[in-house]
């Protein structure tokens, strides 16, 4: 590489080879799931006008203040590359109409953008899959899409991973909680870390997950969610839980998972690796695998109506890092040309190959006399010789399918 070949941008990365194929295989193993739950693909802009995210993100959010790519069109318009899919997607629910479809369930994947700092399992470009139930109000949607999510990862294989759940009441019960949190941690304030004092009157529900140990001192004693929980609030996590239970999910209670947010209601969950499992010690300090939580107050942050929410997302990458791959799936069959005025049957050949589903390449460059040595080693699970224009030999599993094929 000469020293002026650009570089990659920090923060980015190229995939490929079996990390491109596990990538691959969380992509499809959620194609297929989300077709099971009947949710609807839909595809989004990649970039948004920034009041989109500023306004259903909060302006003071370490995402809409440090992270977002935000540049001004040849327009003098602010756009912003989306650094998550809820908020475009409320906006699409809003501006098309779609409340005719609602309870409407949809799904998508592709890439987000944040500038953070890049680490283990996190870049600047990165690629998330995404849930969401829209106009559900009842506690089976968040049942059936943790049951979803359940599945997606019980489906790839990943195991020693289990579902931290908590509720955060409605708008009246949060707003309790939320003035009780500010009158304690208020008497503590100077004794708190400097991210914690900012957050003490914007976001004092962020103290909660403080990693800080000046804050963590703190935390046994915070007054507690259950303490401010409206029957109704109450209620609606049981019949949560019980749905989880009587769907097979194992989960347990974590009082401290919040969403600082006022929009967020009710269920807030994450997956999240066992400790001392292989997932904990793949994903490090990046633990969680899957997450998400009820939005119920999103839409009218955007201008629209009030419409109940819930949904997930989880890091493609970060899946893929879980997905036990042994690298590229070999060819169904390899077509060997060793005489190279056979070359127009070859082709022909491994058209018809391919039209019957069988995955196929063709080896017919280098040495003649070193091809077939070369295609036996490379593990294909038949092979197929054209050697003389009166011999077509195959070799390997389904013999007697192939040659009639050829015939």
């Amino acid at each position: 590489m000469s020293k002026n070949t650009p570089k990659a941008v920090r923060g980015t990365q190229d995939i490929f080879g079996a990390d491109a194929e596990a990538f691959a295989f969380v992509v499809e193993t959620f194609e297929r799931v989300r077709r099971l739950y009947r949710f609807r693909r839909a595809e989004f802009p990649v970039f948004e006008r920034t009041e989109v995210f500023a306004r259903s993100l909060g302006e003071t959010t370490d995402v809409v203040s440090k992270e977002m790519y935000s540049f001004e069109d040849r327009g003098g318009e602010s756009l912003t590359l989306r650094p998550e899919f809820t908020a475009g997607i409320a906006r699409a629910f809003l501006t098309n109409g779609w409340q005719q479809h609602a309870p409407l369930k949809v799904a998508t994947h592709g890439p987000l953008f944040r500038y953070e700092r890049p680490q283990k399992g996190r870049y600047r470009q990165f690629h998330q899959i995404d849930a969401e139930i829209i106009g559900a109000a009842e506690p089976q949607a968040d049942v059936e899409l943790l049951a979803m999510a359940d599945q997606l990862l019980k489906e790839l294989g990943i195991e020693g991973v289990t579902l931290h759940l908590n509720t955060l009441g409605d708008a009246e019960s949060r707003e309790a909680w939320r003035a009780g949190l500010i009158d304690y941690f208020g008497r503590v304030k100077g004794d708190l870390s400097e991210d914690s004092q900012e957050r003490l009157e914007k976001n004092p529900l962020r103290i909660l997950d403080s990693k800080d140990p000046r804050d963590r001192a703190f935390l046994a004693d915070a007054p507690r969610i259950d303490d401010y929980l409206s029957e109704e609030a109450r209620g609606f996590f049981k019949a949560v839980t019980s749905g989880l239970e009587a769907a097979g999910v194992n989960w347990v209670r974590a009082e401290s998972l919040v969403r600082g947010l006022d929009y967020y209601r009710h269920t807030a969950f994450e997956f999240i690796p066992d400790e001392g499992s292989a997932a904990a010690a793949a994903l490090g300090a990046q633990s969680t695998v899957l997450g998400g939580g009820r939005y119920d107050g999103l839409m009218e942050s955007l201008g629209g109506p009030a419409t109940p929410a819930v949904g997930w997302a989880a890091g493609i990458e970060r899946l893929a890092m879980l997905v036990a791959q042994e690298g590229e799936t070999p060819a169904d069959v390899i077509v060997v040309v060793e005489d190279d005025t056979l070359l127009a049957d070859a082709i022909a050949s491994i058209g018809k190959l391919r039209a019957a589903g069988f995955a196929a390449e063709m080896l017919a460059t280098g040495s003649v006399r070193k091809r077939f040595d070369k295609a036996s080693r490379m593990g294909a699970k038949s092979l197929v010789s054209f050697v003389s224009a009166e011999s077509v030999r195959v070799r390997g599993e389904r013999q007697g399918e192939i040659e009639a094929l050829l015939a």
